[in-house]
């Protein structure tokens, strides 16, 4: 979308990683914000335009994709990636006051939550049974609602404050470095090129050949585009029938990115474009000034060259 979003949904309710990240953006969190039950419903809330952007969570360093996100865009959403955003997860154990380690049986919380505290939860709860929720500000809420002495959840620290609970452990995620990168969508809209941008596509594949990702690839190789990730995800379609979801540095406004989706459009069954949109990263800013810096030093020195081509008689 070209225009600034008035309104945000975003993956709820109040307390999830989703609203951190989205509390990043001053642009976003100075508009009506919408908290939506599950991720479909939000994708699904920009689809019919109730709200003009959606805000969700796309990967996690620790466990991957998160499938949902993944296959709605790709399979039942023709949506487009507007900005992505990498946040540092840290979780943390909470349960009701007056709730020891001990007595916890149950602990509940997102799945991608549970999976990212598998040491922990083997460690300190060995016995308790784990059960999914729709979010990990969603468990904390039900807990807080509904007290439970025998229950806990996975959730951030900040939910403690939100939803009334104690926190019994924090940091219990495997990995300190775990991040976890969040992307906002709209019906429509590419952003301008900054110099330091990320392209999503999917390639779909008309029959399974030997060869058929090697020749994918060799399309980027040719023009030395470089790929940060590449996934392939079933199409629904059947038993080992697979699409290809690929990121690449660069943007559809760039003249070499342009040329290699164009030939992987015309050699392909299809090709679904997800959206050019700045790259996220501690380097980003500083790599898209110098772009920009470079640019304009180009710009000079064709001027330059320009200014002295001789004047027509």
């Amino acid at each position: 979308m070209t225009r600034p979003a008035t309104s945000v949904g975003y993956f709820g309710p109040a307390g999830t990683f989703t609203e951190q990240a989205l509390l990043t953006q001053a642009d976003y969190a100075a508009a009506r914000r919408e908290p939506l039950a599950t991720i479909v419903d939000v994708l699904d809330a920009v689809d019919r335009g109730q709200v003009d952007v959606g805000f969700v969570p796309l990967e996690n360093g620790i466990e991957g994709s998160v499938p949902i996100t993944l296959d709605s865009l790709v399979f039942d959403f023709d949506l487009l990636i507007q900005r992505e955003v990498v946040l540092d997860i840290h979780l943390a154990l909470l349960a009701n006051e007056g709730t020891k380690l001990s007595d916890i049986k149950v602990v509940a919380s997102f799945p991608h939550a549970l999976a990212q505290c598998r040491k922990f939860l083997h460690a300190e709860v060995s016995g308790a049974r784990t059960v999914a929720a729709e979010s990990t500000a969603e468990a904390a809420r039900a807990l807080s609602e509904h007290p439970d002495p025998s229950a806990a959840v996975i959730a951030p620290p900040s939910a403690a404050q939100t939803y009334g609970l104690a926190v019994l452990a924090e940091a219990i995620e495997d990995h300190p470095e775990n991040q976890t990168r969040f992307v906002a969508v709209a019906a429509s809209g590419v952003p301008r090129p900054t110099g330091h941008d990320r392209t999503s596509i999917v390639c779909f594949q008309g029959a399974d050949r030997p060869g058929n990702l090697h020749s994918i690839l060799g399309q980027f190789a040719a023009r030395d585009i470089n790929l940060t990730k590449l996934e392939s995800r079933p199409t629904k379609r059947g038993l080992g029938d697979y699409c290809f979801v690929i990121d690449l540095e660069g943007h559809i406004g760039d003249e070499i990115v342009a040329d290699c989706l164009r030939d992987l459009h015309a050699s392909l069954f299809r090709v679904k474009f997800l959206g050019s949109y700045p790259a996220a990263g501690r380097q980003g800013p500083d790599r898209r000034r110098d772009a920009d810096r470079a640019w304009r030093e180009a710009d000079r020195w064709i001027q330059s060259l320009r200014a002295q081509i001789e004047p027509r008689e």
